[in-house]
């Protein structure tokens, strides 16, 4: 799985061939081998293979199909809203702020030279920065869980 990381100008590769850069370190970036329709439809799939567990998609966003609803022209950019409210429930009922970043997203999309990607926030980034802006703490051991879990979805959806 080709990932992308930046950290303040300085782009660290994990055996990477081709580069994108993330404008912050706390998001991740994977290559896809597959298109923006399958990746899509390969990450929803991975999502709701764990809705025993709890997870579920709530919704996708597709700002090229609204550009388009205006003449605009975008490459195809889909964003997939989706979480698993057995685990953030209880922190929104404490921290309601915490719903303006809660559902996790992730980005497909495509760039100027018809690659695919898929981006999201690191499990890091999630538990260190944005509980904390609203004033809730990651359960022990949820940074690790969580990027488990999102490591396994993004690459069943591009590998």
């Amino acid at each position: 799985m080709e990932r992308v990381f930046r950290w303040i100008g300085i782009v660290v590769l994990a055996g990477i061939p081709e580069i994108a850069l993330a404008a912050d370190p706390g998001i991740i970036t994977v290559s896809s081998r597959y298109s923006v329709e399958e990746t899509i439809e390969r990450f929803v799939g991975s999502i709701l293979a764990n809705s025993d567990q709890g997870w579920m998609v709530f919704t996708r966003l597709d700002h090229a199909a609204a550009a388009d609803k205006y003449g605009l022209k975008l490459l195809p950019r889909t964003v997939v809203v989706f979480g698993n409210p057995r685990l953030g429930t209880s922190n929104m009922v404490k921290a309601p702020t915490l719903g303006i970043d809660l559902p996790l997203k992730a980005l497909v999309w495509q760039d100027d030279q018809g690659k695919v990607w898929l981006s999201y926030n690191s499990a890091p980034y999630l538990t260190t920065y944005l509980y904390p802006r609203h004033g809730v703490e990651a359960a022990a051991g949820a940074t690790d869980a969580l990027a488990r879990f999102l490591d396994a979805a993004t690459g069943r959806a591009t590998q």
